[in-house]
């Protein structure tokens, strides 16, 4: 059976090459979502049970105000508890580990697995990151808008508690990682290259005599 999946999955490739890649990049995109999704709730508990950050506020970059009038900031954690509080420099932490940890296991999957990319690894990982960085900032300003709300409804709307807040941490990260599914794709594209082998040695021998 696996021999057969395997000969259609091939045959499908030749066939629908882009299309073999977006279910691919699809696949493996929602197996580090799981990854995130396992680790986000497991690091913000360990910070908010073994340090005092929960209560050292994190709020910079103010870009605007709210509706209320308040200050608006792209990475708005403000020191105390969920829902009443922002989480803190815990809950930014267990975020960006979270998303580092992520991003890194798929840069290697989607480079090798994907779009088996022969380019410069070095190259690739550069770029990778200033993408990294830029849907960071993208998703940060993003979640201004609703992880108040989401953490209020499932703690206190619904009377969830901690169970709430376990909820609201998988539908934040689910949304992080959506964002994060629609802005790599075209990206990855772009850094994940083929070059064809005789490109490839033909560039490879010029460096060579270069030298």
């Amino acid at each position: 059976m696996f021999a057969a999946i395997k000969k259609w999955w091939i045959g499908f490739q030749t066939s629908r090459p882009e299309l073999s890649k977006f279910l691919m990049f699809f696949v493996l995109s929602n197996g580090v979502t799981v990854l995130q999704l396992a680790l986000m709730p497991l690091f913000r508990w360990g910070f908010a049970t073994f340090t005092g950050l929960t209560d050292v506020g994190f709020q910079v970059l103010p870009v605007g105000s709210n509706v209320d009038g308040s200050q608006y900031y792209m990475f708005d954690y403000a020191a105390g508890a969920l829902p009443e509080g922002g989480g803190g420099l815990a809950y930014f932490l267990a975020v960006q580990i979270t998303l580092l940890i992520a991003q890194i296991i798929n840069f290697f999957l989607q480079r090798n697995i994907t779009f088996k990319s022969n380019t410069s690894v070095w190259v690739a990982a550069l770029w990778y990151t200033v993408a990294y960085v830029a849907i960071t900032f993208l998703a940060a300003a993003a979640q201004g808008f609703y992880k108040a709300a989401i953490y209020d409804f499932f703690m206190v709307t619904l009377g969830w508690g901690s169970s709430g807040a376990v909820t609201a941490d998988v539908l934040t990260m689910i949304i992080n990682s959506a964002i994060s599914f629609w802005v790599f794709y075209p990206i990855f594209k772009v850094i994940f290259r083929q070059v064809p082998v005789s490109v490839e040695v033909a560039e490879s021998t010029a460096e060579g005599a270069g030298r």
